[in-house]
């Protein structure tokens, strides 16, 4: 089977809407309060920054080391952070609508504190599904993400065959990355977000191990910040889950 020889991709930046659903959620506000659509947030300064650390980082590797192409999540801050970390590489850049964030339809724009109190039923639900298959109304499961990723994972692989392949896209990606690539169980996945927040800009890396498979270089690396001299974020993304 066709296989990449590295797969990489990075969280965006921190966004205006991060900094806004951690703002909303330590004030216990119902609404996170956006001005922009989700498609639509831009970066923070601070995430502006954090990509330009990225940008460093990449020109420092070494040239057999450095992405042949990269595929952007089509929403602004991915697209953002991209533009920032890629300036002057002259590496092409694509989008594709397959790595834009979960969406979550009726929920978009609450808060944890305000999808209980708006929409207890759904939290129950929520509760009683499992976070995996559990679709909002309008909106996408966990499962309804890997099935588009799937199909990506799917394209890359036919058409950057033995290709260093960067993705810019948002944190639920990355964890459903690690379960297609890996083979993870419903249960490792879940466990792993229950144990992780993935880093704004951070790193997760596969490579070709020689037996056509991608095996787990690094997770949610942000060294390459600290070296930089860039300040790591971890605010949650945009909207808010029951939890």
């Amino acid at each position: 089977m066709a296989e990449l020889a590295t797969l990489w991709i990075v969280r965006h930046g921190e966004s205006t809407g991060n900094v806004a659903a951690t703002q909303a959620e330590s004030a216990g506000a119902e609404l996170i309060g956006l001005t922009h659509r989700d498609p639509d947030v831009p970066l923070s300064p601070t995430g502006e920054e954090q990509a330009r650390a990225t940008g460093r980082w990449l020109a420092g590797l070494p040239p057999e080391r450095r992405p042949d192409v990269a595929v952007v999540s089509p929403y602004l801050r991915a697209v953002r952070t991209a533009e920032l970390a890629l300036a002057g590489t002259g590496v092409p850049v694509s989008r594709d609508e397959r790595l834009r964030d979960r969406e979550l339809g009726i929920l978009d724009g609450l808060t944890a504190h305000g999808v209980r109190a708006r929409f207890p039923d759904e939290a129950r639900r929520r509760t009683r599904l499992g976070k995996f298959y559990y679709r909002p109304p309008g909106g996408e499961s966990w499962a309804d993400v890997a099935l588009r990723l799937r199909t990506l994972l799917g394209d890359l692989r036919r058409d950057h065959e033995d290709q260093r392949v960067l993705l810019f896209g948002h944190d639920a990606l990355v964890f459903v990355l690690r379960y297609l690539v890996e083979g993870l169980t419903e249960t490792e996945l879940m466990a792993l977000t229950r144990e992780q927040v993935v880093m704004n800009c951070s790193v997760t890396g596969w490579s070709a191990d020689g037996s056509g498979r991608l095996t787990l270089d690094t997770f949610n690396d942000v060294g390459h910040l600290h070296r930089q001299g860039a300040r790591p974020t971890w605010e949650d993304e945009v909207r808010a889950e029951p939890v």
